[in-house]
């Protein structure tokens, strides 16, 4: 499996963006997903997680501004940002927990995409 994301750019203060996921492969069942991201020098802080049932949980300072959700029919889970600010700036992850089918011991296992860069200019 695959994490593939996409939708990141550069956008003025007070703009908006939104970041797509899509896990790829086969044979999986998808579970908790989540965004993250990570400025140089700073440890990667979860942004915004979406677990398989819907349940979501934000960030403090995403809260009102950002909104997660998946589409479990596409794999593929979405981050709405709205009135973003240049503190938002930084390497968007996506990350998600999968089950395999083809795995007897039906563990959880933990994927990470490549990144994108959102840049937010004052």
């Amino acid at each position: 499996v695959r994490l593939v994301e996409s939708g990141g750019g550069v956008v003025h203060a007070g703009g908006s963006l939104r970041l797509s996921c899509a896990a790829t492969g086969n044979g999986f069942t998808t579970l908790t997903m989540a965004w993250y991201r990570q400025t140089a020098g700073k440890s990667r802080e979860e942004v915004a997680m979406i677990s398989n049932t819907g349940t979501t949980n934000y960030l403090d300072s995403a809260k009102g501004r950002f909104t997660i959700s998946r589409d479990n029919t596409k794999n593929t889970m979405y981050l709405q940002m709205n009135s973003l600010e240049p503190e938002d700036t930084a390497v968007y992850y996506c990350n998600a927990d999968f089950r395999f089918l083809s795995d007897i011991y039906q563990g959880t296992y933990n994927y990470w995409g490549q990144g994108i860069q959102v840049t937010v200019s004052s």
